[in-house]
């Protein structure tokens, strides 16, 4: 493990190193993922390829670590964890100063999925097994197909007033109460998040009062209002470990998608909502509605929104949102064609 306070002490680099900085978040997956460290760095050796490994030791170091590392415009930070490390190390990646030889460098991004959802990584196809993910990285110096420019989102509001990027998605209501819950199960797997559901549809809690604006991709401006039991603002795909909250998600379109279902009056229809989200078939559902859009606005008019950005907590009880897309903010490094 390398000790990031003599890392932050050096300059950035200013040529093109091709070297792998690995962010490894131990607790990841409820502390299975530091079981995957020695395996990491075996490979990584063995490849001959340069790299570090670095540990985080508590929330927020894998932000500051992707920010502040002296990281060289064709390096590779990888985000080795679940959907929150991979949300940290995009918030540093995209907050870092530019580097003044390479001021037009878009910060090249991998992911060694070992966390608990890994739901970012499923849209890209990157593998889930890590001796797979491991090859990606190393291979993707020589394979340009290896490299995909792809948009972020950003949030305004909640905890962050001055405004948090995400890379997978944004849920407010029903699926981050679901979140939440699940976050108390001793679960490692992703079935932590179908049995969470299963507990707060037996709860049946009401749902607030949204109003919702936001532009479309040509540019009109739509808007309604109506007590939302659920919403979801992605760029990815899936959340949550298994439900497809933007079935359609492209992660470089320069939109983002929107899915909204009212207030559903019984457990059963919430059970059936529930049953389609996983299949990614729930516009075929009275009450649900998809869009696109480039900014996104969420008023609670009653009641609150709970909300997070892939998996961190946005608020509890929220009363504005704002949300926009970045286009083209990283490249990701994934399955060649």
């Amino acid at each position: 493990m390398t000790k990031i306070d003599n890392l932050l002490d050096k300059p950035l680099v200013d040529k093109c190193t091709n070297k792998i900085w690995v962010i490894l978040n131990p607790i990841a997956g409820k502390g299975k993922a530091l079981k995957q460290y020695p395996k990491i760095k075996r490979i990584l050796k063995d490849s001959g390829r340069d790299f570090e490994i670095i540990l985080t030791k508590e929330s927020g170091d894998a932000l500051n670590m992707a920010r502040d590392l002296p990281v060289g415009s064709d390096d590779i930070t990888v985000a080795a964890g679940g959907d929150g490390t991979c949300n940290e190390v995009i918030n540093g990646l995209l907050m870092r100063p530019k580097n003044e030889n390479f001021p037009e460098a878009v910060p090249l991004f991998g992911v060694l999925p070992i966390g608990r959802g890994n739901d970012f990584s499923s849209t890209p196809k990157i593998p889930q097994d890590v001796e797979k993910a491991c090859s990606l990285l190393i291979s993707s110096i020589k394979q340009s197909s290896c490299i995909k420019p792809i948009d972020a989102g950003f949030v305004k509001g909640g905890f962050f007033p001055q405004g948090r990027f995400f890379v997978n998605g944004i849920g407010i209501g029903f699926d981050t109460k679901v979140g939440f819950e699940a976050a108390k199960l001793k679960i490692k797997s992703g079935i932590s998040y179908v049995i969470a559901a299963l507990i707060l549809v037996a709860r049946f809690e009401p749902s607030p009062v949204l109003k919702i604006s936001y532009t479309d991709n040509e540019q009109n401006n739509v808007e309604t209002t109506l007590p939302a039991v659920l919403v979801s603002v992605v760029n990815g795909r899936r959340m949550g470990g298994s439900f497809y909250m933007g079935p359609d998600a492209l992660l470089d379109d320069g939109l983002l998608d929107i899915c909204y279902v009212k207030h559903i009056p019984s457990r059963l229809g919430l059970l059936k909502i529930i049953s389609h989200y996983t299949k990614g078939t729930q516009g075929q559902l009275d009450g649900v509605t998809f869009g696109r859009g480039t900014f996104f606005r969420l008023t609670a008019l009653e009641g609150g929104m709970a909300a997070h950005c892939d998996g961190e907590t946005v608020c509890y009880d929220g009363k504005e949102l704002e949300i926009s897309c970045v286009p083209n903010a990283l490249r990701l490094i994934v399955p060649g064609v």
